[in-house]
């Protein structure tokens, strides 16, 4: 017989049993497809009070176990807000209040402040309804508006599109794909020579501020290079967002548990970091997540978080490089506009209507957005003059 069980934090379950369901396929040594939903990433965020009821992220794992053995999961938490989550439903919180509804809380299928795509119905496809139908059945059950699950893979979404309700939604970022490069040049050569000219132009400006760059991985990375990226990191967040989603605590937490599945660029102005960016390596993937700097040069940032991501996935012969969301600048450097799914619950059958009209409008312009940046990309096209 099917149980569900909540747990309040994911350091309540054993490592082993949630990443067997999470990323089965490290069983043969290698890396998973993402690290986001593995028990060391989340459990991070949790030791260090980057997610926890004062930070609007309460965690709320929700395991399915069958004969009593665990057989599917959800990285699941109660929301007090919209922050962090990148596919944002602001205008339909604020809309819901304004006609006398209550938005918040509500539950949130996800991987706190971080637009990475990657599998939210942790376990075999055969659970995935049953895993929805129980979140669907905790949202109705305890009076919330809406059950949101944010950067699922299309082939959930298509799985449980209108499952019980679920409404499946389409945005929008901006991902680099290998195409089979030997090394950047080869990359180089699949463009327009304006955007070659343009890049080598960035990079040998990036290169004019005299710095040496580094790209570091597992234990060549130091406790001194984080205390140096904790400031790149809170100067970028005070300006973006007013307050940075990670705790200083989240940085040791990663260090300790992950430091093999990162990579962090650092900028060097002789022996002190100035500038870096922070990345997590997937299986096939490169995910671009923060970056900062204390000094402030020209195109230092294309060539930290766009560049040298590329160089580094090309050589470690990954598919693709993932630069975070928004971004339309990212474009002329080789990274082109892909699709991202949601599914969504709302309780109220008056404002799931109006939100299924709206999604159905913002699709038809997502894809004509796609086709349209598509078309301007940076890639040479057949023999047309250059």
């Amino acid at each position: 017989m099917a149980e569900i069980t909540l747990h309040d934090s994911l350091t309540e379950i054993d490592a082993s049993a949630w990443d067997a369901l999470a990323a089965p396929e490290q069983a043969d040594g290698g890396r998973p497809v993402d690290p986001f939903t593995t028990h060391r990433f989340l459990a991070a965020l949790d030791r260090s009070g980057s997610t926890g009821a004062a930070s609007g992220w309460q965690p709320k794992p929700l395991i399915l176990t069958e004969a009593g053995q665990p057989v599917a999961a959800l990285p699941l938490y109660a929301k007090t807000h919209s922050q962090g989550e990148y596919i944002f439903d602001h205008t339909w919180a604020e809309a819901y209040e304004r006609a006398g509804g209550r938005y918040y809380p509500k539950l949130q299928v996800a991987v706190p402040f971080t637009p990475a795509t990657g599998r939210r119905f942790l376990g075999l496809p055969e659970h995935r309804a049953a895993l929805a139908r129980a979140a669907i059945g905790l949202t109705r059950g305890n009076g919330l508006s809406s059950l949101h699950v944010t950067f699922c893979t299309a082939d959930e979404a298509t799985d449980l599109a209108g499952t019980d309700g679920l409404l499946h939604r389409v945005t929008q970022q901006f991902h680099w794909e290998n195409r089979g490069y030997g090394g950047f040049d080869d990359f180089l050569a699949d463009l327009s020579s304006r955007k070659r000219k343009m890049i080598r132009k960035e990079r040998d400006t990036a290169r004019a501020a005299g710095l040496t760059i580094r790209a570091l991985t597992g234990d060549q990375i130091e406790p001194r290079h984080w205390a140096a990226f904790w400031a790149f990191y809170q100067d970028t967040g005070s300006r973006k967002w007013g307050r940075p989603y990670l705790t200083r605590a989240a940085f040791d937490e990663f260090h300790r548990t992950m430091r093999n599945d990162i990579l962090l660029v650092l900028a060097f102005r002789d022996d002190r970091p100035v500038a870096g960016a922070l990345n997590f390596i997937g299986r096939h993937t490169l995910y671009g997540r923060y970056w900062g700097c204390v000094e402030d040069h020209p195109c230092l940032h294309f060539e930290l978080c766009y560049y040298q991501a590329i160089d580094w996935a090309i050589a470690a012969g990954l598919h693709r490089v993932e630069a975070g969301a928004q971004g339309e600048h990212k474009l002329a450097r080789g990274y082109l506009p892909a699709e991202c799914h949601s599914l969504h619950w709302i309780a109220d059958a008056g404002f799931r209507k109006a939100v299924a009209q709206y999604l159905q409008a913002e699709r038809q312009a997502v894809d004509e957005e796609i086709e349209v940046l598509t078309a301007y990309g940076p890639f040479r096209r057949g023999d047309r003059a250059e």
